[in-house]
C-alpha cells in the first residue's frame, strides 16, 4: 500500500492517516501537495518577496502582472525556422571548400523554412531533437552552443547530442539535400521515440 511505503514523508507533512474513502485519499493528496509546495518552501518564498520589495518591485508586479509574466513564468516558445537557424553556428573551412559549404548553408536555411511551413511529416522539433536531444529551446542558452559541420563521407546527416553538433551532407542539389535530411532524421534511432 502506498500509504505504508511513504509513511515517513506523510508523517512529516502531518498527513499520515488511513482514509476511509476515496474522498479521504483525495484530501490526503491535497494536504500533502499544499505542504510540499507551499509550507515547505514558505521561507524561500518569503525571502523572494522580501527581495522584490526592496526596490518596490513587488507593488509594480501586483499592479501589472501581465507585463511581468514573460520574466517571471517560463513558457515554451514555439520553434520557428529563424529561431532554430539562430542557435546553430556554422563551422566554415578556411580553404577552397568554403564556397561549397556556403551553398550547403543555403540548403540548410531553405530546409528549415520548408520544414517550418509543412503541416505533416518532419517538424522543427524533430530537427532540434536530432541535433541536441532537446524537444524545445530551454529558457537559457544551450551549452555547448549547437554547431553545423559538414559531412563528406556520408550521404546523410550525422548528429552528436553530446556536443550539440549536426554534420550536414554535401549534396549536389537542394532536392538531394532535403531527401537525405528527411531520411536521416526520421530513421535515427533513440531520440525522438515516444
Amino acid at each position: 500500500m502506498l500509504i505504508d511505503k511513504y509513511s515517513s514523508l506523510l508523517q512529516t507533512a502531518g498527513c499520515f492517516e488511513y482514509p476511509p474513502s476515496v474522498e479521504g485519499k483525495q484530501n490526503i493528496v491535497k494536504d500533502f501537495i499544499q505542504w510540499y509546495i507551499i509550507y515547505r518552501n514558505q521561507y524561500s518564498i518569503q525571502r523572494f518577496r522580501d527581495g522584490l520589495s526592496t526596490l518596490d518591485v513587488i507593488n509594480a508586479l501586483e499592479q501589472h502582472p501581465i507585463v511581468f509574466t514573460p520574466y517571471m513564468c517560463f513558457g515554451v516558445e514555439k520553434l520557428t525556422p529563424e529561431s532554430l537557424e539562430a542557435i546553430f553556428k556554422a563551422q566554415l573551412s578556411d580553404s577552397t571548400r568554403r564556397q561549397e559549404e556556403t551553398r550547403i548553408i543555403g540548403y540548410w536555411r531553405d530546409y528549415l523554412l520548408d520544414t517550418g511551413e509543412q503541416e505533416a511529416g518532419l517538424s522543427l522539433q524533430d530537427i532540434l531533437m536530432f541535433a541536441t536531444g532537446l524537444d524545445s529551446l530551454p529558457p537559457s542558452t544551450i551549452v555547448p552552443q549547437p554547431k553545423l559541420c559538414f559531412e563528406r563521407t556520408s550521404s546523410y546527416p550525422i548528429a552528436s547530442t553530446c556536443t550539440n553538433t549536426i554534420k550536414l551532407p554535401m549534396s549536389k542539389c537542394y532536392e538531394d539535400f532535403k531527401n537525405a535530411m528527411d531520411f536521416g532524421i526520421q530513421n535515427s534511432p533513440g531520440f525522438g521515440l515516444q
